[in-house]
């Protein structure tokens, strides 16, 4: 009787349970393709350090906001992988593809480098204000000569592209459109 009573229970709490919506994942793309048509780094190399959150940690967890106060995660949905590694392959991805620099790196490598590509992501988020909603995407970089130490120039790249809708895969395509806008403008700034 007491084998049936605990059978009975577990069916029970089983049929009681919500059936939640699968977690998805999503990835950064941008348009990496961007061709440098400047010789200024030919001959140089680049390490390309990883990213460096200010306000949110830069977890995989897709960070949304209804004012500047008040911020949350999207509970189905995240980034397949941390929003620091995501942007670090990005950017080493359109460096390596432009044909700017002889090599292109990443941090961890042993290799010598002629510079190193530093970043600060000041906001990489979902920004929704009522029926508006934008794709955040703020990041300064700071090129650094690995020899001397010195900063050889930064710059602050600020986007806001709006989102078709007001839910992560409206935030993801957004995002990837201000990425792509951010690798050719990173690709026009080191040619200047």
């Amino acid at each position: 009787m007491k084998y049936i009573l605990w059978i009975a229970i577990f069916l029970f709490l089983q049929g009681c349970s919500v059936k939640q919506s699968p977690m998805k994942a999503y990835t950064l793309h941008g348009d990496t393709n961007q061709k440098a048509y400047g010789y200024k780094f030919k001959d140089k190399t680049v390490k390309v350090a990883y990213p460096q959150g200010l306000k949110e940690k830069m977890g995989q967890n897709m960070q949304f906001s209804y004012s500047d106060t008040e911020y949350g995660s999207y509970q189905n949905s995240k980034w397949s992988n941390t929003v620091g590694q995501l942007l670090q392959g990005i950017f080493i991805q359109t460096l390596q593809q432009s044909g700017l620099f002889r090599g292109v790196f990443s941090y961890t490598s042993t290799a010598q480098s002629d510079y190193r590509l530093e970043s600060t992501i000041f906001d990489f988020s979902h920004r929704i204000r009522g029926n508006a909603s934008d794709a955040i995407v703020s990041v300064q970089f700071f090129l650094i000569d690995s020899n001397s130490g010195q900063m050889v120039k930064s710059r602050l790249f600020s986007y806001a592209v709006p989102t078709a809708t007001t839910d992560a895969k409206g935030y993801v395509d957004a995002t990837n459109i201000a990425i792509g806008m951010l690798n050719r403008d990173l690709i026009a700034w080191f040619e200047m």
